[in-house]
This record gives structure tokens, sequence and C-alpha cells, in this order.
């Protein structure tokens, strides 16, 4: 019976409360970021916008934060994938303003990309080696003075909680910038919406920040070494079933 409910609330109060909320949030960006600083614009009604989405939800947010963590200190946050709601628990509850790495493609989403480039988030261009080096200088000249960033170096969801193979751009691009990663963990988001499903589950979802680890003196022969410890650090937040 709790299921049935939960599930016309899903259509009837949550989807359209959604729409409305990310429509709202994606104006802000635009006309704040176009008038004013997209330092504050490009990040404060994503964090609202992150939080109004969970709690409409109903979902139980635990989040553990870590007090080694500076708030003036850039960061590339690296966090395993679990699922769609993952985005929101990012805006919502990280703590730290960032702007992601994008894919091209998402210029050309309606409304998104343009509140995207106006927040000055940004765009990977893998097409030629012009756009690799435009990319990285543009990622080295946008994370500076506390701007962090947040990577899922899985590529995709987890169909069951589960952590995949990480892939090296995360903690290249931490390398070359010399900036720290922190370590963060995302266990139960899997629930929320299954991969293939349009059924929410109204579940619990943690956020676990782990130690920042440093990246100066590193090499790329070190990378391997990295990534192994990163993604162990991770698994170790989560329960046994999920490792």
């Amino acid at each position: 019976m709790k299921k049935f409910l939960y599930l016309i609330y899903q259509w009837v109060v949550f989807v359209p409360l959604l729409i409305l909320s990310t429509t709202w949030c994606t104006l802000t960006i635009i006309i704040g970021s176009t008038l004013g600083n997209n330092k504050f614009w490009g990040y404060y009604p994503g964090v609202i916008w992150g939080r109004f989405v969970c709690i409409s939800a109903l979902l139980r947010i635990k989040v553990k934060r870590n007090p080694l963590l500076d708030r003036n200190q850039s960061y590339v946050f690296v966090a395993n994938h679990q699922g769609a709601f993952d985005i929101f628990l990012v805006y919502g509850y990280l703590g730290h303003n960032f702007k992601w790495l994008m894919k091209q493609s998402l210029r050309k989403m309606p409304l998104v990309g343009l509140a995207s480039k106006k927040a000055g988030h940004v765009f990977v261009d893998q097409s030629s080696r012009k756009g690799i080096v435009e990319t990285m200088r543009n990622t080295r000249d946008t994370l500076r003075d506390g701007i962090s960033t947040v990577v899922f170096p899985e590529g995709h969801r987890s169909p069951d909680g589960k952590m995949a193979e990480f892939k090296k751009g995360a903690f290249q691009t931490a390398l070359s910038l010399k900036l720290p990663i922190v370590p963060v963990t995302i266990d139960g988001a899997y629930k929320v919406l299954p991969i293939h499903s349009w059924k929410m589950n109204p579940t619990a979802i943690s956020l676990t920040f782990h130690d920042p680890i440093e990246t100066k003196g590193l090499t790329n022969d070190d990378l391997p070494e990295l990534i192994k410890n990163v993604y162990t650090i991770i698994e170790s937040a989560l329960p046994e079933e999920n490792r």
C-alpha cells in the first residue's frame, strides 16, 4: 500500500515539482550569472535546487562531513556513481563551490546548456589536440580560489550499488593541476531510482567525505596506485553486500 501511495505521489506531486524547480534553477542561473557573479549565481541556486528535489522525493539524507576539508581550497572530488539522484546530492550537499567538467553534447540541451555555460562549467572537448589543450586551460583557470570539481570516474551508474572500474581522467586532471583528491562515498542512491525503472523508492542515502589526498609530487607513474587507493577508500564506506 505504501509503495502504491508513493507511486501516486511521485507522478502527481514530485514530477511537477521537479520540472518547476529545474526550470526555476536554470533561469535563475542564466539571469543571475548574466547580471552578476557566476561564482555565486552559478552555485547557490543549484544548492537550493538539489536539496529541494531530495526533500520533495521524501529521501532521508545523511552527510558525514570531514573537518579536514577547507572551503577555500580547490579539490577534485571523486565519487562512486550509484544513480540519477547523485546529481541532486552533489548540488545540495557537497558544501563546496564547484564546477562540472561536462560533455560537449550538453551544450545543446535546452536551458541546461545555456545555464551551464553562464554558470562557468567547463565543456570538455576531446575531438582534437587543440580542443584538449583548450579544455585543460579552461579547467586550470576555473579550478582555483576555492572552486572545485566533482567527477564520477566509473562513467556510468551502478545497477546494484557495487562499484565498477575507475577511468583515469579525474586523476590525471588532479595530477596536472596539483589539486588534492577527496574520495566521496555515496550509498543507497541506486535504490531510489533503479536503472531501467520509472518507479522511485523513498529510501535513505548517505554521503561520506574521506580525508583529502595530496597529489603534489606525484607523476603518471603513480597513477595506478593512486586510483587503486581512492577506489579502496570509497568502497570501504559501502556495506559489505555492495563491495
